[in-house]
């Protein structure tokens, strides 16, 4: 019984077929919580898939029904070794973006789990299945390999509604307070920055949606007769929007970003690098806060960006002055500034520059989740990353925020834990499009970091919140 039977017991679970095998399976459930008559298939996966797989291995679970009934169901699992032993909390989510069938490359299927060369394609396979079936198999090799205990005990949180802005997970933590209480949660999801490195990720950005809209009259006009005497609202729209972001993506309103990035992230933030991988966008360096670098502009810094612009029928255009625009805007935005102070702050800029007729509409039952940060220099990310490189043998990079969003603030905010998130997959992984896959090297490395984690928990003390 050692560290490194351990990390193999996991690398077996791959080399063996025993993780292909639950993966195929797991992607064959239709879980695309973006369909709304997805949700037999979303009960299915935690009531047929994951609940059976673990009460054998020692775990209590119940199913609750998504208290806000726009979403799916959730599933807590735990298994108590001890009461006054500490509490690990992880978590997942088994629902997926659509299938997008007719975009995989010919004979592959979303649902249907194919490996080609060193690729696992499925939906699935790594957003997010595929990474909390890792960890979920290598826990479970860890405490067979311990003559079935962990040395802690351990809850599991699967919720079903992440693709769709994961309504009701603050009120299961609310509600599910003394069930999800917890020392610290560790999981995985989201990508590495660059696929050969692993990746600690501490907080996410969050991400704020909202309209600007101005909306001058019923019906278009005849351009020739009306052009020139009527204000033309989608001109009217782009210079407001002109005055709060520039042309190389500075945001001009300077309420809406940080005062400086902190030193403690701004030295995390050297160490990493962001890499869009053989699949990804080239970055265009020119774009966004000057003197910032990629990773300072990702992950220490406030975006500004228009999702949507609409004016006129961009499909069929017609000779006519249009009546109303709007875009569909979004601020991805880091602990440095509170959230609630934009809106009113863009009021009061378009107000001062003559702008009244520029609407600023919140977006109604938007997915909007807030943003969280741990300090990369603190104890749980260095005894993490410690576990990462003794496995491994490399130095992995601390990302003390991701660029993205989850809906982490639930569990940093609400239940008050230190968040760490190991991803095992990469930028390039195509997660919310067509042939979406996995990297077998990764997925490997993945068992293999899981196990060293889950087994080092085990051997020593837990540092303090």
């Amino acid at each position: 019984m050692s560290r490194d039977a351990a990390i193999a017991a996991a690398r077996d679970l791959l080399e063996d077929g025993s993780y292909l095998e639950v993966m195929r399976r797991r992607v064959a459930i239709p879980t695309a919580s973006q369909d709304p008559e997805s949700g037999p298939q979303l009960r299915a996966y935690l009531e047929q898939e994951m609940l059976p797989e673990l009460r054998s291995q020692g775990f209590t679970g119940e199913i609750f029904d998504n208290p806000t009934g726009k979403g799916g169901p959730f599933l807590i699992a735990r298994r108590i070794e001890d009461p006054a032993l500490p509490t690990l909390l992880t978590y997942g989510h088994g629902d997926t973006v659509l299938g997008l069938d007719d975009g995989w490359l010919p004979g592959l299927s979303p649902w249907v789990l194919e490996q080609r060369g060193e690729r696992l394609y499925g939906r699935g396979i790594v957003d997010n299945k595929g990474q909390h079936t890792a960890n979920l198999m290598a826990m479970e090799a860890v405490r067979q390999l311990r003559g079935g205990r962990l040395g802690y005990n351990v809850t599991v949180l699967l919720e079903t509604s992440e693709e769709v802005g994961s309504p009701g997970i603050e009120e299961i933590c609310q509600q599910q307070r003394e069930l999800l209480k917890a020392d610290v949660l560790i999981a995985s999801d989201g990508p590495r920055l660059v696929p050969e490195v692993p990746t600690l990720t501490l907080g996410t950005r969050g991400a704020l949606s909202f309209d600007l809209v101005v909306n001058y009259r019923e019906g278009g006009h005849h351009s020739g007769n009306w052009g020139g005497l009527l204000a033309n609202p989608g001109i009217r729209l782009a210079h407001a929007i002109a005055s709060l972001v520039g042309p190389e993506g500075q945001v001009l309103l300077r309420e809406l970003v940080p005062e400086r990035i902190p030193d403690n992230v701004r030295r995390a933030l050297a160490d990493c690098r962001v890499d869009g991988g053989e699949t990804g966008p080239d970055i265009n360096a020119w774009w966004g806060e000057p003197g910032l670098t990629a990773a300072e502009k990702v992950f220490g810094w406030n975006t500004f960006e228009v999702l949507a612009f609409s004016t006129g029928n961009p499909a069929a255009p017609v000779n006519a002055v249009p009546p109303r625009a709007s875009a569909r805007c979004q601020i991805r935005y880091t602990v440095d500034r509170d959230v609630d102070s934009f809106l009113p702050a863009i009021r009061r800029h378009l107000t001062a520059l003559g702008f009244e007729d520029v609407a600023v509409e919140p977006v109604k039952n938007g997915a909007e989740w807030k943003a969280t940060r741990m300090d990369p220099d603190g104890p749980w990310p260095s005894l993490v990353a410690e576990s990462i490189r003794r496995t491994t043998g490399k130095a992995p990079m601390i990302v003390p925020n991701a660029g993205g969003s989850l809906p982490n603030d639930s569990f940093a905010v609400t239940l008050g834990l230190p968040t760490i998130y190991i991803p095992h997959s990469y930028s390039g992984c195509s997660q919310h499009a067509p042939n979406e896959h996995a990297l077998v090297p990764l997925v490997r490395e993945g068992l293999e970091i899981a196990a060293g984690v889950f087994w080092d928990l085990g051997e020593q003390s837990w540092p303090s919140r």
